[in-house]
């Protein structure tokens, strides 16, 4: 068991993999938690494929594309806000409009690159064994600010999250609040870029935080354990790719995806064992004590 531990870990790449991996799993679960109490999971699908411009326009300028993919995924963000400000338009409509439009305009561009199959099939696909030592301090310093604004704004966000009429009746810049909540998506969904790909970071922001959904009452414990099993399956997933050869972003969207469905089989009060068990439960114990012998 220990050489099964540490095998892996031999290797510098997979380190750095490991390291990134467990940064993204704890960021995308605690961001996602308010993914899904706002009913977002859409807009992370959106986002994560609408910065294909960014990266096209970054490669061909032979510059930096996480850069390139950061500006995309923040103009896109804050596009949604300003189409969506004072109900114009709805929020899943502005979403369709600009997704459609940025993965189109990304197609056109990544189509005159040539060699586009095989330069940019990382970004698609992730490629966390590829993470370099600059690219953990991007992802920690990008994880930090992301964090720090959380702890600062915990308050406001939780009420927009959950009450937006309070939200208005307090005074509190609702739409400020929301374009920072879409900014904070914007710079996790880069983040994500190396280990998952834009391809599957959608899942990564959704099924943690579901999970944890599930098993806790509170927004703080929702997030403790959506961190922790997004880490988890991060870890997990990390040494299922290197055991049996498979891409490493989709053995950590797997693993947190089985996370979910045991969650929700036998999650207390939630599950649906939990449901299908309890009404059998009540009927046997409103029988007479006779009836029980």
């Amino acid at each position: 068991m220990i050489n099964f531990l540490t095998e892996p870990l031999a290797y510098g790449f997979m380190q750095r993999g490991m390291l990134a991996s467990v940064m993204v799993g704890v960021l995308c679960a605690v961001v996602g938690c308010y993914v899904v109490l706002r009913g977002m999971a859409y807009l992370g699908d959106a986002m994560s494929h609408a910065i294909l411009p960014g990266i096209a326009i970054a490669y061909l300028l032979k510059g930096d594309i996480l850069i390139g993919a950061l500006v995309a995924a923040i103009v896109v963000a804050l596009g949604i806000g300003f189409f969506t400000k004072g109900g114009a338009i709805k929020e899943d409509t502005a979403i369709g409009i600009l997704f459609a439009a940025t993965l189109s305009l990304g197609v056109a561009l990544i189509s005159t690159i040539k060699t586009y199959a095989l330069d940019l099939t990382h970004i698609l696909f992730g490629n966390v064994l590829g993470v370099s030592e600059s690219d953990l301090i991007l992802i920690a310093a990008l994880g930090a600010v992301v964090l720090l604004t959380i702890v600062v704004l915990y308050k406001e966000l939780l009420v927009i999250s959950f009450d937006a009429v309070l939200a208005a009746t307090l005074r509190l810049p609702t739409e400020v609040l929301k374009n920072v909540l879409l900014v904070l998506m914007a710079i996790v969904v880069v983040i994500s870029l190396q280990t998952v790909g834009v391809g599957l970071v959608a899942a990564m922001l959704v099924t943690p935080a579901a999970t944890a959904y599930l098993l806790t009452r509170r927004l703080p414990s929702m997030m403790l354990v959506s961190a922790i099993l997004g880490a988890a399956a991060s870890v997990i997933g990390l040494y299922l790719s290197y055991y049996l050869n498979i891409a490493s972003g989709a053995a950590v969207v797997l693993t947190a995806t089985v996370f979910f469905f045991v969650t929700y089989l036998v999650a207390p009060q939630r599950g649906l064992l939990w449901t299908v068990l309890k009404p059998r439960t009540l009927s046997t114990r409103s029988k007479p004590p006779q009836e029980l012998v």
